[in-house]
C-alpha cells in the first residue's frame, strides 16, 4: 500500500522533531564507538580499528538505501515470504520523499533515516571482533553483505510488517535482538572463521584509556536518542519512560561493574567504568520503554555481572578471540535484555503476571536472533574465505596496521620542515637603524 502524501496538517512536530534529533543522536554514537574500541586496541592499530567504524557510515548508508530498508520494512504479506522478509516497494527510498510514514505522524523520510543510523551502528559493533588482523577490504565487503543478508531480514521479523517474531508477541523496544544480539553473535562467528590474533598483548593494556572514556560517553549521551527516539512519539510519555530508564539503568550497571572489579581484581578502572556502563545500556535497550525506572535499576545491577562473566569466561576459554568483547556486552547483554525484558515488562512481565508466556516468547525470538545471525554469518565469512584472503600479512599484524593499510598513523612522525637560506635569516635578523 502507498504511503499517503506528506501535508502539514498530517505531521506532528513535536514527534518529527524528536525523531529528527534522535537521528543525529545515534548516528554520533558511530563515531563513539570509534573512540571506545580505538582506545583498547595497541597504538599502532588505532586508525584501523576506527575506520572500522567510520567506514559503515559509508557503506551500510548506500545498502540501507538501496535494498536494506525495503528488505526490512516492506510489506510482503503477514504469510509466507511476508514473515522473514520485505519488497522491493522502497528500492531507492522510492514512495518515501514528500510521504508520511503510514498514521505515525512521521515523514517517511525520517522514519527511513531514523533506522537507517541503526543498521549503521549495527554493521559497526562487528568489528570489534575482529580488529587487528582482519583486511580492510574484506571487511567492507562483509560489512554490504551482512547488513543486507542478516540485518534486514532480521529486522523485518521483530519490527516490519508480518514480521513473525513481532506477531509472535515478543517484545524488543530498540533492538536488543536486532542490533545487539546480531551483530555481537556475528562478530563472534566471524572471529572464529577469521582465526584469533597472532601477537597479543594484553599485559600492556589499552593504548589510550581517554578514547575509551570519550566513547563510552558518546555512546551514553546519543543512546539516549537511540532508545528514547525509538517511540516515535512524545505524546504518551514512553519516550520519557525510555530516556528515564537508559540513564538509570547505565548508572546501576556501571557501579556494578566497577564493584565487582574492585572485589575480584584489586582495583576500580576507568575502563571498567565506561565497558561498565555499555553492559548497562545494552541490556536496557530491549526493554527501555516497556519497564519502570525502578525496576531498571534491577536490568542494570543484574546484567552488568552477566556480561562480567561472560567477558571472564570468553578470554579464559579462549576457543575464539572476541578481541574487544563485542559478544561479551553486545550478544550476552542482548541476551540478558531480552530475558530481563520478559521479567520486568510492566504490561505482561513475569514479576505483574506471574505468567512465563511473555517471558518464554522473549527467549524464543532471543534464541532465533542468535541462530540466524550465527549461520548467516558463517556462510557469508565462509564463502569469503573461499574466494579472497581475509587476514592481513604476519609482518603487517606484527608491525601495526595503520601504516600498511591506511599509510597513517596515530602518532604524528617529526616533520622536517625546510631550512630559511642563510640570506633570509640574516636579513630577517637585521635591525633598521634608529635616528636620533
Amino acid at each position: 500500500m502507498a504511503n499517503p502524501a506528506l501535508t502539514a496538517a498530517a505531521v506532528d512536530a513535536g514527534a518529527t522533531a524528536w525523531v529528527l534529533t534522535s537521528t543525529a543522536l545515534v548516528f554520533l554514537m558511530t563515531a563513539g564507538l570509534g573512540f571506545f574500541y580505538g582506545g583498547l586496541v595497541r597504538d599502532t592499530n588505532i586508525i584501523n580499528t576506527m575506520m572500522m567504524s567510520v567506514v559503515s557510515m559509508g557503506i551500510v548508508t548506500l545498502t540501507w538505501v538501496v535494498f536494506g530498508f525495503s528488505w526490512a520494512f516492506g510489506d510482503n504479506g503477514s504469510t509466507g515470504f511476508g514473515m522473514f522478509v520485505g519488497n522491493f516497494d522502497y528500492s531507492l527510498w522510492m514512495d518515501l520523499d514528500m510521504k508520511m510514514w503510514g498514521d505515525s505522524g512521521l515523514p517517511a523520510l525520517v522514519f527511513a533515516a531514523f533506522q537507517m543510523t541503526f543498521a549503521i551502528i549495527s554493521s559497526a559493533i562487528i568489528s570489534g571482533s575482529l580488529v587487528e588482523r582482519m583486511r580492510f577490504s574484506a571487511y567492507c565487503i562483509m560489512l554490504a553483505l551482512w547488513s543486507l543478508l542478516i540485518y534486514a531480514p532480521l529486522c523485518h521479523w521483530v519490527w516490519g510488517p508480518g514480521g513473525w517474531i513481532g506477531e509472535m508477541g515478543a517484545l524488543d523496544f530498540a533492538g536488543g535482538t536486532v542490533v545487539h544480539i546480531s551483530s555481537g553473535v556475528s562478530g563472534l562467528v566471524a572471529g572464529g572463521i577469521l582465526g584469533p590474533r597472532r601477537h597479543v598483548e594484553k599485559e600492556l593494556g589499552p593504548a589510550n584509556v581517554p578514547f575509551v572514556i570519550l566513547g563510552g560517553c558518546l555512546l551514553w549521551f546519543g543512546w539516549l536518542g537511540f532508545n528514547g527516539g525509538s517511540a516515535l512519539s512524545v505524546t504518551d510519555g514512553v519516550a520519557a519512560r525510555a530516556v528515564a530508564t537508559t540513564f538509570v539503568a547505565s548508572g546501576s550497571s556501571m557501579l556494578t561493574w566497577l564493584a565487582l572489579e574492585r572485589v575480584l581484581k584489586g582495583k576500580s578502572t576507568s575502563v571498567g567504568a565506561s565497558v561498565g556502563a555499555v553492559a548497562g545500556l545494552v541490556c536496557i535497550t530491549p526493554a527501555a520503554g516497556f519497564v519502570t525506572p525502578g525496576w531498571s535499576i534491577a536490568i542494570g545491577a543484574l546484567g552488568a555481572p552477566w556480561c562480567f562473566a561472560t567477558v571472564e569466561i570468553v578470554n579464559r576459554i579462549n576457543l575464539v578471540d572476541d578481541t574487544l568483547d563485542a559478544f561479551g556486552l553486545h550478544g550476552s547483554g542482548g541476551i540478558a535484555g531480552a530475558i530481563l525484558t520478559g521479567i520486568f515488562a510492566v504490561e505482561d512481565g513475569l514479576i505483574y503476571t506471574g505468567s512465563f508466556l511473555l517471558l518464554g516468547k522473549q527467549i524464543a525470538g532471543a534464541l532465533a536472533g542468535v541462530a540466524f545471525s550465527a549461520v548467516g554469518t558463517a556462510i557469508i565469512v565462509g564463502v569469503m574465505k573461499l574466494l579472497l584472503k581475509l587476514r592481513i600479512p604476519e609482518d603487517q599484524e606484527a608491525g601495526g596496521v595503520d601504516q600498511h593499510t591506511h599509510g597513517e598513523s596515530y602518532h604524528s612522525p617529526v616533520k622536517q620542515y625546510p631550512k630559511a637560506k642563510s640570506s633570509d635569516v640574516s636579513e630577517s635578523t637585521e635591525q633598521p637603524s634608529e635616528t636620533v
